[in-house]
């Protein structure tokens, strides 16, 4: 396969227009499918300051679907940055968790 080039999708990530950085995580979803995580992962670290609620919530769904396919992925990232992320970021990430990990992640 190709390499594509996705630098669009990291000039998203850094856009002032809300609509465009959702596009940015969003559109990662396309690699999760494929189990490559690395994108998705960079574009999320790149929005944890982001201050618009639209993206906590995108940037949780897409690290909840990489941890559907690689929950160690997902958790190697939430070790790093749970404590600096945003409440609705962390708890979309960690919905499909066991209620003890689950309280883990919340308490940290």
């Amino acid at each position: 396969m190709l390499e594509k080039d996705k630098s669009i999708l990291y000039d998203l990530a850094k856009s002032e227009n809300m609509w465009e950085r959702r596009i940015a995580i969003i559109s990662t979803f396309c690699f999760i499918k494929n189990n490559e995580f690395e994108d998705a992962l960079k574009i999320s670290e790149m929005l944890l300051n982001d201050n618009h609620d639209l993206i906590h919530k995108a940037v949780g769904w897409m690290l909840r679907e990489i941890g559907k396919r690689d929950i160690q992925t997902e958790e190697l990232f939430l070790k790093k940055y749970s404590k600096k992320m945003p409440r609705t970021m962390l708890r979309y990430s960690i919905e499909k968790f066991e209620e003890s990990k689950r309280k883990y992640y919340l308490k940290k």
